[in-house]
């Protein structure tokens, strides 16, 4: 298992805008949950073999963090009230630091640092535009998603969150977030 724990500073901004392009695009917004993005994941899951889920950055580290993997409702429950916990508490700037810090963005590789040194040989900090939407075009599912070799998912996938980072990076909020 690789990790290693870095501070906003030593993170690229590149990755930060990476991440929120990918994972959670009203991440500045929103107060832990994004409504809309669960009503429209239960009506699809009603129809469909394939689930989609709806979690916001700010559900996924309070799964991470507090809690155990898995599907229950007690889980559930639990993340729901980490998750207002860590809104009230952290905020947004920490919220997205421990996200970055505690993803599992390969297998058995966990955070930014650890996956930009194992699969670019080079600290988060340096990660390029290109290098940062690779690693976030893996999530949610890394053991599946590969960088190396490139899943068709991460090839799929990785033109898209470039794009929606040239259109987000001129959001006043999210650049609040990644300076």
């Amino acid at each position: 298992m690789k990790r290693n724990y870095v501070s906003m500073k030593n993170i690229s901004p590149y990755a930060k805008l990476a991440v929120i392009s990918s994972e959670d695009q009203l991440f500045p917004d929103h107060d832990g949950f994004d409504f809309k993005s669960i009503e429209k994941a239960m009506k699809h899951n009603q129809k469909s073999k394939s689930l989609h889920g709806a979690s916001t950055i700010s559900q996924q580290v309070a799964k991470n963090v507090f809690l155990w993997q898995g599907r229950s409702w007690i889980r559930k429950a639990l993340e729901t009230y980490f998750t207002f916990m860590i809104e009230w508490i952290w905020g947004k700037k920490r919220i997205l630091e421990m996200y970055l810090n505690v993803s599992e963005m390969g297998k058995g590789i966990y955070g930014i640092d650890a996956s930009a040194k194992y699969y670019f040989n080079k600290p988060a900090k340096n990660l390029t535009r290109t290098e940062a939407a690779l690693i976030a075009a893996c999530l949610p599912n890394p053991k599946v998603f590969t960088i190396k070799p490139v899943s068709k998912h991460v090839a799929a996938r990785f033109p898209w969150i470039m794009s929606q980072m040239y259109h987000l990076q001129e959001d006043e909020d999210i650049q609040k977030l990644i300076q």
